[in-house]
């Protein structure tokens, strides 16, 4: 076999479907966000406008943050040091833990060094806990999750995206005596939509199940103290497990589960994943808590976020675009094919200063390939009307009829 060779074949072969992923170097310039620097493979600089990024209130420029971490930087230096079980536990993970747990009404949390880690680690972990444990999971979970389950070796069903029916269907043909644990998310990143949590939290009940909530683009966000869909509908006593991440809304990096401090603490003995990683540096650690903190009472910022989605969302459905519109701060405009949609991304950043990645295939089933908009605070009506006009030219002259472009 010729390595070298296989190797050129798998990489054609994304770049003749149009799925190869270019990455663009990009300079953030503080409490600039979200206008940044990229800088070309030619060495010149370009001014431009950040539409794809996951920093959604824009927390990662916040002054109460960088405060945080500029004062921990200070007391304790760069890294952690080690594991959480040698050396790497430090009062900033300890607050952070108790600020999380806090958030979401739970007895404990855990850290993570993503919220990936924290899907992968304890649903891979939880049938060693619960043996026979037959995990139930939504057909459209994040990756971390399919891989989670994938992983633990234990019995696992699928159930139709927000099908509750079809889970019960699922549930009542298994053994009523084995245990069970149900796996979905609040706000699906795709699409934008939402998961039917009361309605699935009552099907958990019926059958005994634990329910298990990833809230990664909720947290921060929804709920009156930003504690994610579950907090913002009454429902957190009715999870056991939160899955979060301080990487999204909270601007900052890691991930985490909130639970019942035994249930914390049986993950914590048990999952490799947490086990045998390095601890986060404690400066990221206490900027993750200050920002927490500081959006338990910033509501005002949460109602701006929405607002701006709301905006963007009538402004490219004036213009007769394929968006999705679920009623979540994510604004996905279908383009349907993968060449189409890079070629797209392409002109938006060199033409026009507009940064949004392509989303194809994997990430999104074949033919419904996109561009996903994440509107944050920060953009304001000058931004979203430079983005409207470009959107509105360049469909126009791409010569793309809007029914292809539709799927």
């Amino acid at each position: 076999m010729t390595y070298e060779d296989q190797l050129d074949a798998a990489l054609s072969r994304l770049h003749q479907e149009g799925r190869y992923r270019t990455f663009i170097d990009i300079e953030r310039k503080r409490g600039h966000f979200p206008h940044a620097i990229w800088r070309k493979p030619d060495g010149s600089e370009q001014p431009i406008t950040v539409w794809c990024g996951n920093d959604y209130l824009g927390m990662g420029q916040h002054p109460v943050v960088l405060a945080a971490m500029h004062e921990a930087l200070d007391a304790t230096g760069a890294g952690s040091g080690g594991t959480r079980n040698i050396s790497g536990t430090t009062v900033y993970h300890k607050a952070l833990e108790a600020e999380l747990a806090d958030l979401h009404q739970k007895e404990a949390a855990l850290l993570f060094t993503s919220a990936y880690i924290a899907n992968d680690a304890t649903l891979s972990t939880l049938p060693k806990l619960f043996p026979g444990l037959i995990i139930y999971s939504d057909a459209l979970n994040h990756a971390s999750m399919i891989e989670g389950v994938r992983r633990n070796g234990g019995a696992k069903r699928i159930f139709r995206h927000n099908d509750v029916a079809h889970l019960r269907e699922l549930l009542a043909a298994d053994d009523p005596a084995a245990p069970k644990l149900i796996a979905f998310e609040s706000v699906y990143s795709m699409d934008g939509d939402f998961g039917p949590i009361a309605e699935l939290c009552d099907v958990a009940e019926e059958f005994g199940a634990l329910t298990y909530l990833d809230e990664v683009h909720a947290v921060g966000m929804y709920g009156p103290r930003g504690g994610g869909l579950a907090e913002r509908d009454g429902l957190l006593d009715r999870i056991d497990i939160i899955n979060g991440t301080l990487g999204k809304a909270f601007g900052v990096h890691g991930g985490y589960i909130a639970a019942s401090a035994k249930m914390c603490d049986a993950v914590r003995s048990y999952a490799p994943g947490f086990i045998f990683t390095t601890s986060l540096p404690p400066v990221v650690a206490a900027g993750a808590a200050a920002s927490v903190r500081h959006l338990k009472g910033d509501q005002a910022l949460r109602d701006t976020h929405q607002e701006a989605a709301k905006l963007l969302k009538l402004r490219l459905k004036g213009l007769g675009l394929p968006i999705i519109d679920h009623g979540s701060h994510i604004v996905p405009v279908i383009v349907g094919d993968p060449k189409h949609t890079k070629l797209l991304s392409d002109m938006l950043l060199e033409e026009y200063g507009i940064y949004v990645q392509p989303i194809n295939f994997p990430t999104v089933p074949r033919g419904t390939e996109r561009l996903r908009f994440t509107p944050s605070p920060v953009h304001g009506p000058d931004e979203i009307d430079k983005l409207v006009k470009a959107m509105d030219q360049l469909w126009a002259r791409c010569a793309l009829n809007r029914a292809e472009l539709a799927g």
